[in-house]
């Protein structure tokens, strides 16, 4: 580790778009199904549409200060920067509960996905395997676990809107509710709000990946490629699960059809197209998870190296990238490590977990909008910058908050004791709060983590780096 690389700038906007969008599973939206019907008394697209137009607030958010800082740093960098070092890192470390079992949901659900198939193989076998082979993939290249994910995206999309396809004509035929076009998959009789707002607790599970994105920043071609990337990456997988939903829904209106509710894909596809559709749209969700699975280890590798490279984490291991692959080999395989864990955990109790990271830092997100514009930089001066840099975050706050208060006991227990144990590591990082806690990013450790950006057109499909979006903004100071 005593030579250490540099991170490669190789990630055009369409790119950065896949890994969010594959980080973000298309096909959970079935895996979910089941259990989301039930909580909101069969208004699953209902739920989807409010947790989109909370991450759409919350979109704007992350586009506004990833210009103001371009790093890796994603929530707790702004935090940092816009409040106090103390409460950025307290946000990084909730955030890095999210990211770090993420990769082990994949592994957990892909476990289920082959106990299900070959029920006489032990579990374990299962978990190690993957876990090598995405571990591997990911150690690689980042431009080839971008490639690899592009190919399985693409595959679970083509399977989700064929189903899409054969759900209109059951439809069609009188199956289901029995019409294609009807708003009682949003509002009928016997839907409530405050079930809606559950729902949307566990819906919005779906969505982490597109704040993910931001942790590609220092291998982007170009910093000004990240807020249309952001946006892109919200809006392309809203409108994924709104219209799987939408369908699912009218098709099943209730769950007196399905076996298993937890996770009833298998039957969705069993019932929708057949024995053979079954099998390819099971394939679709596992390829699924699998591009997930790679996008979500790529990004908290990359976490870590922010937080070794500014002595947050011991710099000498999660600092250090491969000269030749452009990879932090250490972060990687720990978080191959921490995959393994999948053969004893349940999906529930990871995913409330991860429920609970993710709303902290998409509260906190929206507050450091705020935080930056109307008091550090005081560009506050009329109804129009009133209006984006307060109103709009404050509503995405306020949502985000709204969702966080909504989580189910377990997630919120496990959160607070996460939480305390990263209120002790702080304590000793600063010896008692006696002096500022090391930052989990700076500009002289972000310059040296990657390589120049890359004016060059976009990767093939005709958007040149350089075009793709405004400037990024200096920091302003006071």
């Amino acid at each position: 580790m005593a030579a250490s690389g540099s991170l490669k700038r190789n990630l055009g906007l369409w790119s950065i778009v896949g890994l969010g969008l594959g980080y973000m599973t298309p096909t959970v939206v079935f895996d979910t199904f089941g259990i989301v019907s039930e909580q909101t008394n069969g208004a699953v697209p209902a739920a989807y549409l409010v947790a989109l137009i909370v991450m759409i607030f919350t979109a704007f958010s992350y586009g506004k200060m990833v210009r103001i800082f371009p790093t890796a740093g994603s929530a707790y960098t702004y935090t940092r920067e816009t409040m106090s070092p103390g409460l950025g890192f307290l946000v990084g470390w909730t955030s890095l509960l999210d990211y770090l079992l993420l990769p082990m949901v994949n592994c957990l659900i892909i476990r289920l996905y082959m106990e299900s198939m070959v029920p006489d193989a032990p579990p374990w076998v299962w978990v190690i395997v993957y876990t090598i082979v995405t571990t591997g993939i990911v150690l690689s290249s980042m431009r080839g676990t971008a490639n690899i994910n592009g190919v399985l995206l693409v595959f679970a999309v083509v399977l989700v809107a064929t189903f899409c396809v054969l759900a209109v004509m059951q439809l069609n035929a009188g199956e289901g509710a029995g019409v294609v076009f009807s708003p009682e998959p949003f509002i009928h009789e016997g839907v409530h709000l405050g079930a809606v707002l559950t729902g949307a607790t566990v819906v919005c599970f779906s969505f982490i990946g597109f704040d993910a994105v931001t942790m590609y920043t220092n291998e982007a071609k170009h910093v000004s490629l990240m807020p249309k990337a952001i946006m892109l990456t919200v809006l392309a997988g809203g409108l994924i699960f709104l219209v799987a939903g939408y369908f699912t829904q009218l098709l099943f209106p209730d769950n007196s059809q399905f076996t298993i509710v937890d996770d009833p894909l298998p039957e969705i596809g069993m019932i929708t197209g057949g024995h053979v559709f079954q099998l390819f749209f099971v394939a679709a969700a596992f390829a699924a998870t699998v591009a997930s699975g790679l996008a979500s280890h790529a990004s908290v590798s990359r976490m870590m190296l922010v937080m070794g490279r500014n002595g947050v984490l011991p710099r000498t291991a999660f600092g250090y990238i491969n000269p030749k692959t452009h990879t932090p080999v250490f972060n990687i395989v720990l978080v191959g490590a921490v995959c393994l864990l999948a053969m004893s955990f349940s999906l529930e109790l990871i995913s409330a977990l991860i429920n609970f990271g993710a709303l902290i830092a998409f509260t906190f997100v929206n507050l450091t909008v705020i935080a930056h514009y109307a008091f550090r930089t005081r560009q506050v001066k009329d109804f129009k910058s009133a209006f984006s840099f307060v109103v709009m975050p404050g509503i995405g706050a306020i949502l985000t908050g709204i969702l966080w208060a909504s989580l189910h006991g377990t997630a919120l227990i496990g959160g607070l004791v996460w939480l305390a144990i990263g209120i002790v590591y702080l304590a000793v990082l600063t010896r008692g709060f006696k002096r500022s806690v090391r930052s989990f990013d700076d500009p002289e450790a972000d310059a040296e983590m990657s390589e120049p950006e890359v004016p060059e057109a976009d990767d093939g499909a005709g958007t040149h780096a350089g075009s793709s979006g405004p400037e990024p903004e200096a920091p302003v100071r006071d």
